[in-house]
């Protein structure tokens, strides 16, 4: 049985929906991104084609239920800016990891606070998740500032974990307990 359905959210600004292949596009401006890119654990793409097959490959995991990818769009244009998502869950735990990526030019205006605050508030009321966990690279201050604002606390470090942009990175485990969150 699949553990996530698709779901649409919406907070005052966003519009928070399943993830479609004419996406690939918009997507694509962010993982080509050298600066967006920076802290992620993939090679930053080079070609709309890496994208689309990324897409495909994340709706097939949407479709079976393994992950609960959520598009960023802005309400008053329908741009889309981002993503943030649910995956890696265990239902037997009660956990999923959380993980997010913004197009640069939306850095800084809360936009990814206020996606990933619905999408956690989801996750704890109505998929009754236990916990969600982050796994960042502790260079990344303004994720980590973030996951700090709602509430995740810092729970170890894995050293040389990740190849990033062609260097070894740690890695920065984060956890949110449902018991723990702020209100």
């Amino acid at each position: 049985m699949p553990f996530f359905k698709p779901v649409t959210l919406t907070t005052p600004r966003l519009t928070m929906r399943p993830l479609r292949s004419e996406d690939a596009q918009a997507l694509f401006d962010i993982w080509s991104d050298t600066d967006a890119m920076r802290y992620f654990p993939f090679p930053v793409m080079t070609c709309l084609e890496q994208a689309t097959d990324r897409v495909a490959r994340k709706l097939r995991t949407s479709a079976n239920g393994e992950d609960l990818i959520c598009v960023l769009d802005l309400r008053t244009t329908g741009e889309v800016i981002g993503d943030c998502a649910l995956f890696k869950a265990d239902e037997q735990s009660r956990r999923a990891e959380i993980g997010f990526s913004l197009r640069r030019t939306r850095w800084g205006a809360g936009y990814m606070s206020e996606a990933a605050c619905a999408l956690v508030e989801y996750a704890f009321g109505t998929l009754n998740l236990r916990r969600i966990e982050a796994d960042i690279d502790p260079r990344n201050v303004a994720s980590a500032r973030l996951l700090d604002r709602l509430g995740f606390v810092p729970e170890g470090l894995l050293r040389d974990r990740w190849m990033v942009g062609g260097e070894v990175s740690d890695s920065a485990l984060y956890g949110l307990l449902e018991s723990d969150r702020r209100v």
